[in-house]
């Protein structure tokens, strides 16, 4: 049989050899121990380098690609293995293995806790602490009595927003209260797990509320992120509420910003943003601010990457391949934007900040229409005014 699990490759005593199929990006961020690369679309370019005389064991994102070639390639011969369930399995071994019961446990929590907060306000002070107080500032996201449920999803996001309340609890103002609200709204079981142990891991104290969404818009064809967007944001809203709060907190970024933004210029005929904070139009007395507003993606990637902390990537249940094995929504809209975005800064490092000021400095004077509060304008409508008055 061509599929081994993580265990079988860790115990395995023989020479063998491992190759890593993602993408050399990837790669060359995290690993597993002495694994070479072959990006899984070019394996047959290096099938020279494929040892018949040992065993080889193959890993991708998921364990999908790692089953094909696998399996081709023991038909001719080779003894060769595809990782069940990919890098992700590998992800989770190691996580297991930091949250193994032991007299160390709560040292070693602990420990790995007090350097994420560190690294916060030391080597991320810059690039991630200054940028999330500004936001919470410059857009008045925090008043006296605020009682904030701060949204966790379970991706990197989402945790470093966590950790932020936190030592803004701990260094900053303590006008306010918080609450770290997870919602289950049907993952697997493994994603689940995965978000308490590293809640546990980071020392934030969640309150977790289960739906049943994911079941709900499971059969639904026309939209379903859509749909399931909309229906996550209601629960949370009347879970923060029900909670006494009078604040939600979702961890979109800097980077989701501009490219909301450019979405909807390109695919929705339209120029709008994704605001820092909102009123809610069906929840009186609710609001949602977005704190991570100003803060960098990348930034937030090497936050995590840096204390060497792995979160679910999807939760999605009908991409939830992708999860806590580092792959991308690859095919998605949002992602070819990202990438045109990535592309032109690197000819323009100035592009990512140009697109977010471009909606802070709309001249209504240079634009042929737009609509506010509903109600559509037209640059005609004051045309002859303007020309009267000179």
């Amino acid at each position: 049989m061509y599929r081994k699990t993580i265990d079988d490759l860790m115990t395995e005593k023989r020479e063998k050899l491992v190759i890593d199929l993602r993408s050399e990006e990837d790669f060359s961020k995290e690993t597993y121990p002495q694994a070479k690369n072959i990006y899984w679309e070019n394996f047959a370019e290096h099938e020279a380098e494929i040892p018949k005389n040992m065993p080889v064991y193959l890993i991708c994102y998921t364990g999908q690609r790692s089953d094909e070639i696998a399996e081709e390639y023991e038909q001719r011969g080779y003894e060769i293995y595809s990782i069940q369930e990919g890098y992700r399995a590998y992800l989770r071994k190691k996580l297991a293995d930091f949250m193994k019961d032991d007299d160390e446990k709560e040292e070693r929590l602990a420990d790995k806790a007090k350097d994420a907060e560190r690294s916060i306000i030391k080597k991320f002070k810059k690039t991630v602490w200054r940028p999330f107080t500004k936001a919470i500032n410059e857009y008045e996201m925090i008043q006296d009595g605020d009682k904030i449920a701060v949204c966790i999803s379970g991706g990197k996001d989402s945790m470093l927003m966590a950790k932020l309340f936190q030592e803004l609890e701990r260094h900053g103002r303590k006008n306010f209260e918080v609450v770290f609200l997870v919602m289950n709204p049907g993952y697997n079981e493994i994603n689940y797990q995965t978000i308490l142990n590293n809640a546990k891991m980071l020392n934030i104290p969640i309150t977790v509320f289960r739906t049943e969404i994911f079941d709900t818009v499971a059969d639904i064809t026309d939209s379903p992120c859509y749909l399931c967007a909309r229906m996550r944001r209601g629960y949370l809203y009347s879970k923060a509420q029900e909670l006494g709060c009078n604040k939600i907190a979702l961890g979109h970024h800097f980077d989701d910003v501009i490219e909301t933004i450019v979405m909807g210029m390109l695919y929705g005929a339209q120029i709008q943003t994704m605001m820092p904070k909102l009123h809610s139009t069906n929840f009186p007395g609710m609001e949602l601010i977005r704190p991570l507003y100003l803060v960098r993606e990348d930034d937030i990637i090497h936050w995590a990457r840096y204390n060497d902390l792995h979160f679910i990537q999807c939760a999605c249940r009908f991409t939830e391949n992708c999860a806590s094995c580092g792959g991308t929504e690859k095919g998605s809209k949002r992602a070819e934007i990202k990438a045109m975005i990535h592309e032109l800064e690197r000819q323009n490092p100035y592009v990512a900040k140009n697109i977010f000021r471009s909606v802070e400095n709309v001249n209504l004077n240079t634009v042929i229409g737009y609509k506010k509060d509903g109600i559509r304008h037209n640059f005609l409508d004051t045309y002859d005014n303007i020309a009267d008055e000179r």
